[in-house]
């Protein structure tokens, strides 16, 4: 029997793109058509990929994050989640504290262990993905003024190596 890998939903503005914080980002690339694109360190290409998931672009860039965010990377093309029309049902979960993204992602993963790396992630979604999800779930709430760092890393690899 062939064990699937895990997913790897990955949040572009946040994770890969910090902001909000006090001090100057650093720069890898100038960019003038898109600046926010010069805070993608390129060296999370690298880390992303030596995790024992498969990437997902699970953000708003939709299809523009294969476009402009993996050649940073040095990623290949990845799968995009597409976002469904909002439904009755999303606009309460969002006024009750969930996030719109997690009714997708747990229907587009169909049952398949995930980590999700998202700066919005909340214990409301947390606790939905428990009770709708049939396999593994990692929601790992990256700080957006920072990014993704080692200690996040870390936690990554250590779920996704279990």
């Amino acid at each position: 029997m062939t064990v699937q890998r895990p997913l790897l939903f990955l949040d572009v503005d946040g994770p890969l793109i910090p902001f909000g914080g006090t001090r100057p980002y650093p720069t890898f690339r100038d960019d003038a058509a898109n600046p926010l694109l010069a805070r993608i360190d390129p060296a999370h290409g690298p880390r992303l990929t030596a995790l024992r998931c498969d990437l997902v672009w699970a953000t708003t860039w939709m299809d523009d994050a294969n476009e402009c965010v993996a050649p940073r990377l040095g990623l290949p093309p990845l799968p995009v989640v597409t976002w469904p029309e909002p439904s009755e049902a999303d606009e309460r979960d969002e006024r009750d504290g969930m996030h719109w993204k997690t009714r997708a992602l747990v229907g587009w993963a169909a049952g398949r262990s995930f980590i999700w790396v998202d700066d919005e992630i909340t214990d409301v979604d947390r606790g939905w993905v428990s009770a709708h999800h049939g396999g593994r779930a990692l929601l790992h709430r990256v700080d957006p003024r920072h990014g993704l760092t080692d200690a996040d890393y870390g936690v990554l690899g250590e779920w996704s190596h279990t």
